[in-house]
Protein backbone atom coordinates (compact mmCIF):
# COMPACT_ATOMS: atom_id res chain seq x y z
CA UNK A 1 0.00 0.00 0.00
CA UNK A 2 1.48 3.35 -1.05
CA UNK A 3 1.42 6.50 1.03
CA UNK A 4 -1.34 8.24 -0.96
CA UNK A 5 -3.80 5.33 -0.58
CA UNK A 6 -3.10 5.19 3.14
CA UNK A 7 -3.71 8.92 3.47
CA UNK A 8 -7.03 8.67 1.57
CA UNK A 9 -8.24 5.86 3.81
CA UNK A 10 -7.30 7.71 6.96
CA UNK A 11 -9.01 10.84 5.68
CA UNK A 12 -12.18 8.85 4.89
CA UNK A 13 -12.14 7.33 8.39
CA UNK A 14 -11.65 10.76 9.94
CA UNK A 15 -14.58 12.21 7.97
CA UNK A 16 -16.81 9.30 9.07
CA UNK A 17 -15.75 9.90 12.69
CA UNK A 18 -16.58 13.60 12.41
CA UNK A 19 -19.96 12.97 10.73
CA UNK A 20 -21.08 10.38 13.31
CA UNK A 21 -19.80 12.53 16.16
CA UNK A 22 -21.99 15.38 14.98
CA UNK A 23 -24.99 13.12 14.32
CA UNK A 24 -24.86 10.88 17.39
CA UNK A 25 -22.98 13.08 19.82
CA UNK A 26 -24.83 16.35 19.20
CA UNK A 27 -27.80 16.17 16.81
CA UNK A 28 -29.44 13.02 18.20
CA UNK A 29 -29.21 14.03 21.91
CA UNK A 30 -30.50 17.51 20.98
CA UNK A 31 -33.45 15.97 19.09
CA UNK A 32 -34.34 13.73 22.05
CA UNK A 33 -34.11 16.69 24.43
CA UNK A 34 -36.42 18.76 22.20
CA UNK A 35 -38.95 15.91 22.00
CA UNK A 36 -38.82 15.57 25.80
CA UNK A 37 -39.90 19.21 26.15
CA UNK A 38 -43.20 18.58 24.36
CA UNK A 39 -46.36 19.00 26.46
CA UNK A 40 -47.20 15.74 28.19
CA UNK A 41 -43.59 14.56 28.14
CA UNK A 42 -41.68 17.32 29.91
CA UNK A 43 -42.78 16.29 33.41
CA UNK A 44 -41.54 12.72 32.95
CA UNK A 45 -38.31 13.95 31.39
CA UNK A 46 -37.68 16.17 34.41
CA UNK A 47 -38.04 13.22 36.79
CA UNK A 48 -41.74 13.53 37.63
CA UNK A 49 -40.77 15.55 40.69
CA UNK A 50 -43.28 16.26 43.47
CA UNK A 51 -42.98 19.61 45.21
CA UNK A 52 -44.21 20.95 48.53
CA UNK A 53 -43.89 24.64 49.39
CA UNK A 54 -41.89 25.08 46.20
CA UNK A 55 -39.29 22.46 47.15
CA UNK A 56 -38.91 19.00 45.60
CA UNK A 57 -39.77 16.28 48.12
CA UNK A 58 -39.70 13.23 45.90
CA UNK A 59 -40.74 11.70 42.61
CA UNK A 60 -44.03 10.11 41.66
CA UNK A 61 -41.97 7.34 40.02
CA UNK A 62 -39.84 6.41 43.04
CA UNK A 63 -41.14 4.99 46.29
CA UNK A 64 -40.12 6.17 49.74
CA UNK A 65 -39.96 4.60 53.19
CA UNK A 66 -42.24 6.23 55.75
CA UNK A 67 -40.51 5.07 58.92
CA UNK A 68 -38.81 6.57 61.95
CA UNK A 69 -35.07 6.53 62.73
CA UNK A 70 -35.37 2.95 64.03
CA UNK A 71 -37.12 1.75 60.89
CA UNK A 72 -40.53 1.45 62.56
CA UNK A 73 -43.56 2.43 60.42
CA UNK A 74 -44.97 5.88 61.10
CA UNK A 75 -48.67 5.23 61.79
CA UNK A 76 -49.91 8.47 60.20
CA UNK A 77 -48.55 7.45 56.80
CA UNK A 78 -49.49 4.83 54.27
CA UNK A 79 -46.69 2.30 54.05
CA UNK A 80 -45.01 1.43 50.76
CA UNK A 81 -44.14 -1.99 49.43
CA UNK A 82 -41.10 -3.67 50.97
CA UNK A 83 -37.86 -2.77 49.22
CA UNK A 84 -34.55 -4.59 48.74
CA UNK A 85 -32.87 -1.52 47.23
CA UNK A 86 -30.11 -0.51 49.64
CA UNK A 87 -31.64 0.48 52.96
CA UNK A 88 -34.98 0.77 51.20
CA UNK A 89 -36.10 2.61 48.04
CA UNK A 90 -32.54 3.77 47.32
CA UNK A 91 -32.40 4.79 43.62
CA UNK A 92 -28.61 4.40 43.70
CA UNK A 93 -28.92 0.74 44.72
CA UNK A 94 -31.96 -0.47 42.84
CA UNK A 95 -32.18 -4.24 43.16
CA UNK A 96 -34.26 -7.25 44.18
CA UNK A 97 -33.48 -9.98 46.71
CA UNK A 98 -32.95 -12.58 43.94
CA UNK A 99 -34.78 -15.15 46.09
CA UNK A 100 -37.25 -17.47 44.39
CA UNK A 101 -40.16 -19.72 45.40
CA UNK A 102 -37.79 -22.51 46.42
CA UNK A 103 -36.22 -20.32 49.11
CA UNK A 104 -38.07 -21.74 52.12
CA UNK A 105 -35.28 -22.72 54.54
CA UNK A 106 -33.42 -20.03 56.51
CA UNK A 107 -29.64 -20.18 56.11
CA UNK A 108 -27.82 -20.22 59.47
CA UNK A 109 -25.06 -17.67 60.01
CA UNK A 110 -22.19 -18.08 62.43
CA UNK A 111 -23.05 -21.60 63.60
CA UNK A 112 -22.86 -22.34 67.28
CA UNK A 113 -21.11 -19.03 68.03
CA UNK A 114 -24.19 -17.06 66.98
CA UNK A 115 -27.23 -19.18 67.82
CA UNK A 116 -30.48 -17.88 66.44
CA UNK A 117 -28.87 -15.74 63.73
CA UNK A 118 -29.90 -16.65 60.21
CA UNK A 119 -30.26 -15.31 56.71
CA UNK A 120 -34.04 -15.48 56.26
CA UNK A 121 -35.48 -17.34 53.31
CA UNK A 122 -38.03 -15.67 51.04
CA UNK A 123 -40.77 -17.60 52.82
CA UNK A 124 -39.70 -16.36 56.25
CA UNK A 125 -39.43 -12.78 54.94
CA UNK A 126 -42.99 -13.03 53.60
CA UNK A 127 -44.22 -14.51 56.89
CA UNK A 128 -42.49 -11.83 59.00
CA UNK A 129 -43.78 -9.00 56.81
CA UNK A 130 -47.31 -10.38 56.91
CA UNK A 131 -47.26 -10.65 60.69
CA UNK A 132 -45.87 -7.12 61.05
CA UNK A 133 -48.40 -5.62 58.61
CA UNK A 134 -51.23 -7.42 60.38
CA UNK A 135 -50.13 -6.11 63.79
CA UNK A 136 -49.79 -2.57 62.44
CA UNK A 137 -53.24 -2.45 60.87
CA UNK A 138 -55.20 -4.66 63.23
CA UNK A 139 -55.88 -7.58 60.90
CA UNK A 140 -54.77 -11.19 60.93
CA UNK A 141 -51.26 -11.64 59.56
CA UNK A 142 -51.78 -15.40 59.24
CA UNK A 143 -50.57 -16.84 55.96
CA UNK A 144 -50.29 -20.33 54.47
CA UNK A 145 -46.98 -22.07 55.25
CA UNK A 146 -46.19 -19.56 58.03
CA UNK A 147 -45.94 -20.11 61.77
CA UNK A 148 -47.68 -17.89 64.30
CA UNK A 149 -44.27 -16.40 65.16
CA UNK A 150 -43.73 -15.24 61.57
CA UNK A 151 -41.27 -17.73 60.06
CA UNK A 152 -41.62 -20.37 57.38
CA UNK A 153 -43.43 -23.49 58.61
CA UNK A 154 -40.97 -26.02 57.20
CA UNK A 155 -39.96 -29.42 58.56
CA UNK A 156 -37.05 -31.74 57.93
CA UNK A 157 -38.53 -35.25 58.08
CA UNK A 158 -35.84 -37.86 58.63
CA UNK A 159 -36.32 -41.59 58.10
CA UNK A 160 -36.25 -44.41 55.55
CA UNK A 161 -37.53 -43.49 52.08
CA UNK A 162 -39.34 -45.24 49.27
CA UNK A 163 -38.23 -45.47 45.64
CA UNK A 164 -39.70 -42.03 44.97
CA UNK A 165 -37.61 -40.40 47.69
CA UNK A 166 -40.46 -39.85 50.15
CA UNK A 167 -40.02 -40.70 53.81
CA UNK A 168 -42.23 -43.69 54.64
CA UNK A 169 -41.56 -43.93 58.37
CA UNK A 170 -40.35 -40.78 60.10
CA UNK A 171 -37.87 -41.33 62.92
CA UNK A 172 -37.09 -37.68 63.58
CA UNK A 173 -38.78 -34.37 62.65
CA UNK A 174 -37.20 -30.90 63.00
CA UNK A 175 -38.74 -27.44 62.53
CA UNK A 176 -35.95 -25.94 60.41
CA UNK A 177 -36.73 -22.24 60.77
CA UNK A 178 -37.22 -22.32 64.54
CA UNK A 179 -33.79 -22.48 66.25
CA UNK A 180 -33.75 -23.78 69.81
CA UNK A 181 -32.24 -20.43 70.85
CA UNK A 182 -35.46 -18.66 69.89
CA UNK A 183 -38.17 -21.17 70.83
CA UNK A 184 -38.80 -24.01 73.22
CA UNK A 185 -42.01 -25.17 71.55
CA UNK A 186 -42.07 -25.59 67.74
CA UNK A 187 -45.18 -24.53 65.83
CA UNK A 188 -46.25 -28.16 65.47
CA UNK A 189 -46.32 -30.67 68.36
CA UNK A 190 -45.96 -33.78 66.24
CA UNK A 191 -45.81 -34.94 62.65
CA UNK A 192 -46.96 -38.43 61.64
CA UNK A 193 -46.76 -39.48 65.26
CA UNK A 194 -43.22 -38.16 65.83
CA UNK A 195 -42.49 -35.23 68.16
CA UNK A 196 -41.28 -32.12 66.35
CA UNK A 197 -37.96 -30.68 67.58
CA UNK A 198 -36.51 -27.19 67.32
CA UNK A 199 -33.40 -26.80 65.16
CA UNK A 200 -29.90 -26.74 66.61
CA UNK A 201 -27.33 -24.62 64.79
CA UNK A 202 -24.57 -27.21 65.23
CA UNK A 203 -26.47 -29.94 63.37
CA UNK A 204 -27.15 -30.60 59.69
CA UNK A 205 -30.68 -31.62 58.78
CA UNK A 206 -30.07 -31.84 55.03
CA UNK A 207 -30.52 -35.60 55.12
CA UNK A 208 -34.23 -35.14 55.79
CA UNK A 209 -37.08 -34.55 53.36
CA UNK A 210 -38.13 -30.89 53.30
CA UNK A 211 -41.85 -30.64 54.04
CA UNK A 212 -43.68 -27.26 54.09
CA UNK A 213 -46.76 -27.26 56.33
CA UNK A 214 -49.69 -25.24 54.98
CA UNK A 215 -51.54 -24.71 58.24
CA UNK A 216 -55.07 -23.38 58.67
CA UNK A 217 -54.58 -19.85 57.26
CA UNK A 218 -57.04 -18.79 54.54
CA UNK A 219 -55.99 -19.10 50.91
CA UNK A 220 -56.62 -15.35 50.49
CA UNK A 221 -55.02 -13.72 53.56
CA UNK A 222 -56.20 -10.28 54.77
CA UNK A 223 -52.68 -8.93 54.17
CA UNK A 224 -52.31 -8.63 50.36
CA UNK A 225 -49.32 -9.91 48.40
CA UNK A 226 -47.78 -6.50 47.68
CA UNK A 227 -47.47 -5.86 51.43
CA UNK A 228 -45.13 -8.83 51.82
CA UNK A 229 -43.16 -8.99 48.56
CA UNK A 230 -40.63 -6.47 47.29
CA UNK A 231 -40.81 -5.01 43.79
CA UNK A 232 -38.19 -6.16 41.29
CA UNK A 233 -36.63 -2.69 41.19
CA UNK A 234 -37.10 -1.95 44.88
CA UNK A 235 -38.42 1.48 43.87
CA UNK A 236 -42.12 0.86 43.21
CA UNK A 237 -44.09 3.94 44.38
CA UNK A 238 -47.44 2.15 44.16
CA UNK A 239 -49.43 -0.25 46.30
CA UNK A 240 -52.61 -2.13 45.48
CA UNK A 241 -56.02 -0.70 46.24
CA UNK A 242 -56.49 -3.59 48.71
CA UNK A 243 -53.32 -2.74 50.63
CA UNK A 244 -54.27 0.94 50.74
CA UNK A 245 -57.75 0.02 51.98
CA UNK A 246 -56.25 -2.06 54.79
CA UNK A 247 -54.34 0.99 56.06
CA UNK A 248 -57.11 3.60 55.95
CA UNK A 249 -58.43 3.11 59.49
CA UNK A 250 -54.98 3.31 61.05
CA UNK A 251 -53.98 6.44 59.11
CA UNK A 252 -57.28 8.16 59.97
CA UNK A 253 -56.88 7.40 63.69
CA UNK A 254 -53.26 8.58 63.76
CA UNK A 255 -54.17 11.85 62.05
CA UNK A 256 -57.39 12.44 63.96
CA UNK A 257 -59.50 12.73 60.82
CA UNK A 258 -62.37 10.69 59.41
CA UNK A 259 -62.05 7.56 57.32
CA UNK A 260 -63.98 9.36 54.56
CA UNK A 261 -61.31 12.06 54.28
CA UNK A 262 -58.58 9.46 53.95
CA UNK A 263 -60.60 7.45 51.43
CA UNK A 264 -61.09 10.58 49.34
CA UNK A 265 -57.33 11.20 49.28
CA UNK A 266 -56.72 7.58 48.27
CA UNK A 267 -59.33 7.79 45.50
CA UNK A 268 -57.78 11.01 44.18
CA UNK A 269 -54.40 9.29 43.82
CA UNK A 270 -55.58 5.94 42.48
CA UNK A 271 -54.42 5.24 38.95
CA UNK A 272 -56.33 2.93 36.62
CA UNK A 273 -55.00 0.11 34.51
CA UNK A 274 -52.33 1.16 32.02
CA UNK A 275 -53.97 1.73 28.61
CA UNK A 276 -57.19 0.57 30.22
CA UNK A 277 -56.32 -3.13 30.35
CA UNK A 278 -52.74 -3.68 31.57
CA UNK A 279 -52.05 -4.38 35.23
CA UNK A 280 -54.33 -3.47 38.12
CA UNK A 281 -55.51 -0.16 39.64
CA UNK A 282 -52.87 1.18 42.03
CA UNK A 283 -52.34 3.91 44.60
CA UNK A 284 -49.32 6.22 44.56
CA UNK A 285 -48.11 6.16 48.17
CA UNK A 286 -45.88 9.22 47.97
CA UNK A 287 -48.60 11.36 46.45
CA UNK A 288 -51.37 10.30 48.86
CA UNK A 289 -49.13 10.84 51.90
CA UNK A 290 -48.16 14.28 50.65
CA UNK A 291 -51.82 15.14 50.02
CA UNK A 292 -52.73 14.13 53.56
CA UNK A 293 -49.90 16.34 54.84
CA UNK A 294 -51.49 19.22 52.97
CA UNK A 295 -48.77 19.38 50.32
Amino acid sequence: MNLSNMARRHWAALRALLVFTVLLGFAYPLLIWLVAQLPGLSDNAAGSLIEADGKPVGSSLIGQSFTDADGSPLPQYFQSRPSAAGDGHDPMATSASNLGPESIVDAPVGGADNPGEAKPSLLTQVCARSAAAGDLDGVSGARPFCTDSGVGAVLSVIGPRDAGGNVVRPTRVVSLNEPCATTTKPFLDSYDGVRVECARTDQDYGVGQIVPIRGAAPSEPPVPADAVTAAGSGLDPHISVAYAGMQIDRVARARGISDEQVRAAVAAHTEGRTLGFLGEPRVNVVEVNLALDGG
